[in-house]
């Protein structure tokens, strides 16, 4: 068995699909390293990662949305597959055990209005209660 866990931004909303009449939210995960080359530039590189979570608990699938930052762990696979052009490439895929939000996206972020301070009344003097 591998584990994996990875902390990443969702790349699109998740799919709630039924196989075989079990549930499964499907939705890829990214994470971008930053690094410098040999030649000191500042390059990018993002791995992206399929997952898979499987069972009759969907209730997370609406809270994942695009740019939604989010950790998962669970079984690691490395699925192979033939491109258009005929290079192989590859995927990693992750049969999703646990997922916890961290954080919403940007988008929502800004978009969400600011909450509301609550002002508490002022208790009564102490030597006015009738107790």
């Amino acid at each position: 068995m591998i584990k994996l866990i990875a902390i990443g931004h969702l790349g699109k909303d998740a799919i709630v699909n039924n196989v075989n009449n079990k549930n499964v939210i499907n939705f890829s995960v990214a994470h971008t390293e930053k690094f410098k080359d040999k030649d000191g530039n500042q390059r990018e590189k993002t791995i992206w990662i399929e997952c898979a979570k499987w069972g009759e608990n969907t209730g997370v699938a609406p809270y994942l949305k695009k740019g939604t930052q989010v950790y998962v762990e669970g079984n690691a696979d490395i699925k192979t597959y033939k491109k258009q052009d005929g290079t192989t490439a590859a995927n990693i895929t992750l049969q999703v055990a646990s997922i916890q939000l961290l954080g919403g996206n940007t988008q929502q972020q800004q978009a969400a209005p600011a909450a509301t301070p609550q002002v508490q009344q002022p208790v009564a003097d102490l030597d006015d209660l009738p107790f």
